[in-house]
């Protein structure tokens, strides 16, 4: 007679048995409140049960390579922008969450920049539609880094480096009536003072003040129209509110 089946966390459980491919993701989609266990939502990760119960996923990002697809896919619907036939470029990309939104919507080309290596999924990185640059830094980045390609659409998520420097090169190689949807993250935009040793703001209250700053320094110091800024619907996965600031580059005047 087999024995019962050793109790463990719901997050690692949930790993154990091939319903996420890490503790992180299935951490994050049950504070989101998107597991169910025996038919009731669970939202704490510590809670112990044993696999004999039934769980049901109910989480949209499990469509995704990372839960941050779900901010993009929340900004191009509020603001009703379209990636489809675009090239579009991604600065930040990471394991490649924005690329994946991008390309399901129709996008013509993605190229995918990252400073870092090893990230990317293997899926997109084998996606004729993508191109995918480790190593590079956005911050000079330069017309034939991506082999000249003309840049009608950007999206950014980057950490640990300020929007104004990060995305500077990418705004002014952008093509007459390029748009773009930007991950603001106040806490990389406030200075090193306004940072807890958590890596939260000191007063988070500052948050919109500094995301609005930024959609300053779009409209009056890189010459774009702001198309609007919100709150993401979803936070970051340190906690810091975020803000995803939309915007187009003004067409040539005749």
């Amino acid at each position: 007679m087999s024995s019962r089946p050793e109790p463990q966390r719901l997050d690692q459980l949930l790993v154990a048995l091939d319903l996420f491919a890490s503790r992180s993701r299935a951490r994050d989609a049950i504070q989101r409140g998107t597991v169910k266990v025996d038919g009731k939502v669970v939202t704490k990760p510590s809670l112990v049960f044993s696999a004999d119960h039934t769980f049901t996923i109910e989480d949209p990002a499990q469509d995704y390579v990372s839960r941050a697809a779900l901010k993009l896919v929340a900004g191009l619907d509020h603001f009703g922008l379209d990636p489809a036939g675009c090239e579009c470029l991604d600065v930040g990309a990471s394991t490649g969450g924005f690329t994946e939104v991008l390309v399901k919507r129709g996008a013509a080309h993605v190229t995918s920049i990252d400073v870092g290596h090893g990230q990317f999924h293997p899926r997109l990185a084998a996606d004729p539609r993508i191109t995918n640059i480790e190593g590079l830094n956005a911050r000079y980045l330069e017309p034939d880094d991506i082999d000249d390609r003309p840049i009608d659409f950007i999206v950014s998520d980057v950490s640990f480096i300020s929007l104004k420097l990060a995305l500077a090169p990418a705004l002014d190689m952008a093509e007459p009536g390029c748009r773009c949807l930007l991950l603001v993250k106040p806490q990389f935009e406030a200075g090193r003072d306004a940072i807890s040793k958590a890596g939260l703001l000191k007063e988070p209250e500052t948050a919109p003040a500094v995301a609005a700053e930024l959609e300053r320094w779009l409209t009056e110091e890189m010459g774009w129209k702001s198309l609007g800024l919100i709150p993401s619907p979803i936070a970051g996965g340190d906690g810091n509110e975020e803000f995803l600031l939309a915007g187009m580059k003004p067409e040539d005047e005749e």
